[in-house]
């Protein structure tokens, strides 16, 4: 399947009316062991004792992927164990809900799926849950389905190194040991059957360095949301593509920080103009907003396959009405696509361009809470802020685009304000360096920043991460969600509770 065909992915919970396609979908996965899927009995004996662990992943709602787990007392199997020790003999009554180490039992794509990093969201659910759980880390046999090719030359131990150091290619270990597990031993009969492996396998773990040890104290699950911000550097392109392929060179490297967000700044595509710098400014501006609909259906191409939400800074669009708007994009990771606006347009947008302010305002819900997002000069103007905040909003993205050190002092003072006076955290992006070839677009300045509350959870200064000035550079900041529920509940001062609704009033229309 292409990503273009993809219009949702869901995680979600296996249930029992999933088990037919379950089944054709293991024949398929497992086709040089076809008697290797699980029946009925298997399954619904994971479900009743551990429906939690077992997870499905579907594309436009065709089951695509499966991962299933078990806790396990981890003293029992740490040294050599088999396949059928760790199932109980396919009982899977070695399942222990006081155990301390989720146990991986099976993961599997359907090939007509693979490439789209769809393993890598079961394995990321896994290590969620672990970390939900506080359970020590997950382990499990991993298959090394290549290794009969070389069995009559190379140990298990040789073969692993080898593969390791990237000298033999291994697509289901390599693909583990690029998702953060290391081999702790080998495991010989391991899986009865597995010739392409002879029935070798490596213990792979992974550790969760946020496990504590359990004690009589309540605790509390934090949600902790990962942001990269993208400090975009204006230079020449000579075409979509070359553009398209460095804004993937960004998505993939916050991505591989398992951000949660990408963020891009305003106008980050303006260097594409120059192709039609032979044209009057409106009109550039209108043969630039003909890649407008490529690249957000490309934005969410790369959201899907590196599991990310995107926000795509914003870019110039005609309407129906035959008018020129300043609009973006969110592009989730589960393949969904919503649109938002600039609704207010600078003085020289609207001379030099003809641009004209947008509608809509709204709240963005996400898998990391909910979002806002105002372009630019949009967040001088703070109604707008505190209407979002009003409809429960956590984060608040400002993608912006400044030519000179006042104009974003402007937008980065009023970003800073708004995340104090709606107990919010704001994350704006801008782009830098200069672009000569394009006209009303010589020079930028920029500082990206992830601003916070003042209070005594947080910065003293406000400030959680910043970059460097006018530099080409991600940003990556960690914001506990957590912390604004305290603060909207118990912080020094209390900017949303304490507002006088007696003597002034604030309404969206």
């Amino acid at each position: 399947m292409e990503l273009k065909d993809i219009e949702n992915v869901d995680l979600a919970f296996l249930t029992m009316e999933d088990y037919q396609e379950l089944k054709d979908l293991m024949i398929v996965a497992y086709s040089s062991m076809p008697e290797a899927y699980w029946r009925e009995q298997h399954i619904k004996s994971l479900l009743d004792k551990f429906p939690e662990g077992q997870v499905v992943v579907k594309v436009n709602g065709i089951l695509a992927g499966c991962a299933l787990s078990i806790i396990v007392d981890y003293d029992k199997y740490e040294g050599y164990h088999t396949y059928r020790d760790v199932t109980a003999n396919y009982t899977f009554n070695s399942h222990d809900p006081h155990g301390d180490m989720l146990y991986g039992i099976d993961v599997f794509i359907k090939p007509d799926f693979r490439g789209l990093r769809l393993g890598r969201r079961l394995y990321d659910y896994r290590k969620e849950l672990c970390e939900k759980l506080n359970l020590k880390g997950i382990a499990f046999g991993g298959r090394i389905p290549n290794y009969y090719k070389y069995s009559d030359s190379l140990s298990p131990r040789e073969y692993i190194e080898k593969v390791k150091n990237r000298e033999i290619h291994d697509p289901v270990f390599n693909f583990q040991i690029s998702n953060d597990f290391h081999p702790a031993r080998i495991l010989k009969g391991y899986l009865e059957g597995d010739e392409a492996s002879n029935e070798y396998a490596v213990l792979l773990e992974w550790d969760n360095i946020y496990y504590e040890k359990p004690n009589e104290k309540a605790s509390t699950s934090k949600k902790v949301v990962r942001l990269g911000l993208i400090q975009w550097q204006m230079r020449p392109y000579k075409d979509l593509d070359e553009l398209v392929q460095q804004a993937e060179f960004f998505v993939d490297a916050v991505s591989g920080y398992r951000c949660d967000f990408a963020v891009f700044p305003e106008f980050f595509n303006a260097p594409l103009m120059a192709a039609h710098n032979h044209l009057s400014e409106p009109e550039a501006i209108r043969q630039l907003a003909r890649h407008t609909d490529e690249i957000a259906d490309t934005f969410s191409g790369l959201a899907i396959s590196y599991n990310i939400n995107i926000v795509t800074g914003s870019m110039p669009e005609v309407k129906e009405d035959g008018h020129l708007y300043n609009v973006g994009y969110l592009c989730r990771r589960d393949g969904t696509m919503e649109r938002y606006e600039k609704l207010h347009v600078t003085p020289d947008e609207a001379k030099v361009w003809g641009m004209r302010g947008g509608q809509g305002l709204q709240v963005f819900d996400t898998d990391c809470g909910k979002i806002g997002i105002l372009i630019c000069y949009d967040v001088e103007f703070p109604e707008l802020s505190r209407l979002l905040a009003d409809e429960g909003m956590d984060i608040l993205f400002v993608p912006f685009l400044t030519d000179t050190q006042n104009g974003y002092s402007r937008v980065r003072n009023c970003s800073q304000a708004r995340a104090v006076e709606n107990e919010c955290y704001v994350a704006m992006a801008g782009s830098v360096g200069n672009l000569p070839n394009v006209h009303n677009m010589d020079i930028q300045y920029a500082q990206s920043m992830v601003f916070t509350p003042c209070d005594f959870a947080f910065p003293a200064n406000g400030i959680k991460a910043e970059a460097t000035p006018n530099t080409e550079m991600i940003l990556i900041a960690d914001v506990d969600l957590d912390l604004l529920r305290h603060l909207n509940e118990f912080g020094s001062v209390r900017n949303l509770k304490d507002r006088r609704k007696d003597v002034f009033d604030l309404r969206k229309w």
